[in-house]
């Protein structure tokens, strides 16, 4: 049986078949660092893996824990179909669960803010920036992105594209993205005048004047701290439209904030 070429497609097979599937979008660098076995299940055999991709429709949830019942997924990642059958991902997060939490995915009561995007917890969010995460981080990284990706164009080729789509939540997830080789479908001119206004003399950099923590001077010449000033609402409006394609195997060179630091 040949392998579907949409998660419309993946998501009509038997629970067995989807599982096998979007297992492939896992790192070998994930199973070897939290000693993982093939099948993603612990030594009593209970799941390690929870999907979420329903008959019927066009998306996929994974999510990957380290041990059962932990809090936090080590790798998720939501991923769709774009209206002409394209792989589009609209969120991928590596956690490592051995470093601190940031509670900036909810209030003090336990309500999700959307990783800040609808409200926030502006408590955990400037804990979260002095200790050197970015915005919507709730820990740190895994430090992987680059074996993420190769394995993510692994499943791409497999189901027999050549290009995927996807969706920057923040700035600086857009310029990583850059770093990786994306081109913009949408947004590269936005990008680029964000980095006039953050350069000398730009409006954007003017308006880092110190009135709060996530506006001090400094952030000007830092791609992390320009993000955080963003999700702050530096720009007068929310980080959006912007979307951003990767070809496999070639790299576009698009840098839109050069000799800036992260």
């Amino acid at each position: 049986m040949s392998t579907p070429s949409t998660i419309g497609g993946i998501n009509l097979l038997p629970m067995a078949e989807k599982r096998r599937l979007y297992s492939r979008i896992v790192p070998p660098e994930v199973l070897d660092r939290f000693h993982l076995n093939p099948f993603l299940t612990d030594k009593e055999g209970r799941d390690l893996i929870d999907l979420n991709c329903p008959e019927g429709r066009g998306s996929a949830e994974i999510s990957l824990y380290h041990k059962y019942g932990f809090q936090d997924p080590i790798l998720y990642g939501h991923i769709t179909d774009t209206l002409n059958g394209q792989l589009h991902i609209l969120l991928y997060i590596l956690n490592d669960p051995d470093a601190t939490r940031f509670d900036v995915d909810c209030l003090p009561d336990g309500t999700p803010t959307k990783f800040g995007t609808s409200i926030r917890n502006l408590e955990a969010e400037i804990a979260a920036m002095e200790a050197g995460l970015s915005p919507g981080q709730i820990r740190e990284g895994l430090h992987i992105l680059k074996s993420a990706i190769a394995t993510f164009e692994t499943f791409v080729d497999e189901l027999g594209h050549t290009i995927y789509f996807a969706e920057p939540l923040y700035y600086h997830n857009a310029v990583i993205f850059e770093r990786y080789g994306f081109r913009y479908q949408q947004g590269g001119r936005r990008m680029e005048r964000y980095h006039q206004g953050f350069s000398p003399g730009g409006d954007l950099r003017a308006l880092l004047d110190g009135s709060n923590p996530f506006r001090q001077p400094e952030a000007a010449d830092s791609i992390r701290l320009r993000s955080w000033a963003i999700h702050d609402g530096i720009l007068g409006e929310p980080f959006t439209d912007v979307t951003m394609y990767k070809t496999i195997g070639k790299h576009s060179g698009i840098n839109t904030c050069p000799d800036i630091s992260w």
